[in-house]
């Protein structure tokens, strides 16, 4: 019983992480941008600081009509959000936020927010099918072929990392940085910089977000889609990015490991969120790239580097 009330709390304490996390980078992205592109909306309406902006769009997502198109598969349709947002709130188990604060240790860690992860392709696939929509389903299979080019050089940049420390589990990866007082970006600057890009294309955001481009395909997949159903993907994709700037701050940057005079989750949550902005302030300066451009990166460039940085990393381990 104790087990059981133990996963329950765990679960709600990670569902209302995600929201008020999803709170915070949507009222973050929208300052960023008014800063950077000068925008005066965003930098003077909605209250203290444009926090009420967020709760009213809140307020207005819960106000508005769940409509289904009539031709659409009734069943594809109502379950992709779920099943795009399920990936973004499992992989917080296996996220190492302290020393001792990590829900679930699993020995195979890497492997298995690698996994998790990979089911959001799923998820747009049936919003793409579901809807019966000709945009719907191109933006889904734009998708299809970003989020595979794309998930094979993010998984390859990993290995270096894996081989240097000798370890699956994402605790472990840590632990080891800070017993050798080095930061794995250093010696694989290479795989980190493949990672960081290829992840910013799994997440479909600028210059990347060729799935969703509104002056070719409107919204992409989930063009058929409103109010919370709709709110539902936008939750999944900031809770994405910041997931993936954690794992990112995990496997390169030391994770938790700080000076003493902060607590280490402060250390986590601020590296952490030093990626978010960056990867904000990379969706808000550049220009969306055209399809060949996006393969072309993906197969011609950062899949033959993430091969340089495996055997770079071998031949190193090999000869010292």
């Amino acid at each position: 019983m104790n087990i059981l009330l133990a996963a329950v709390l765990k679960i709600i304490g990670v569902v209302l992480f995600v929201g008020l996390n999803a709170f915070v980078l949507i009222w973050a992205e929208r300052k960023v941008s008014g800063y950077i592109q000068r925008r005066y909306g965003p930098l003077r309406v909605g209250g203290p600081a444009g926090i009420l902006q967020s709760a009213a769009d809140i307020l207005k997502l819960l106000g508005k009509e769940d409509v289904m198109p009539g031709d659409a598969d009734r069943w594809l349709w109502f379950l992709a959000p779920a099943v795009s947002m399920v990936p973004a709130v499992l992989v917080y188990l296996v996220l190492p936020i302290g020393r001792t604060f990590v829900l679930q240790n699993l020995n195979i860690g890497l492997v298995f927010f690698a996994s998790v992860t990979s089911f959001t392709l799923l998820g747009i696939f049936m919003a793409g099918w579901g809807s019966n929509n000709k945009y719907s389903l191109l933006g889904a299979m734009r998708a299809g072929a970003q989020l595979f080019s794309y998930e094979i050089p993010l998984i390859l940049s990993t290995i270096g990392v894996v081989l240097a420390s000798g370890t699956l589990t994402l605790q472990t990866i840590v632990m080891r940085q800070v017993q050798h007082h080095e930061w794995f970006v250093f010696p694989q600057i290479l795989g980190f910089v493949v990672f960081f890009i290829a992840a910013l294309a799994e997440l479909n955001r600028t210059p990347f977000d060729l799935s969703e481009a509104e002056s070719e395909l409107i919204a992409g997949y989930f063009t058929e889609y409103s109010g919370m159903r709709w709110a539902m993907f936008a939750l999944a994709e900031y809770s994405n990015l910041f997931t993936t700037s954690a794992l990112a701050v995990t496997l390169f940057l030391g994770g938790w490991s700080g000076f003493a005079f902060l607590p280490g989750w402060v250390w986590f949550l601020l590296k952490t969120y030093l990626l978010v902005f960056v990867g904000i302030w990379i969706r808000w300066t550049l220009p969306r790239i055209r399809i060949d451009q996006l393969m072309d990166l993906g197969w011609k460039f950062l899949f033959p580097v993430s091969l340089l940085d495996i055997l770079g990393t071998a031949f190193y381990l090999l000869v010292r």
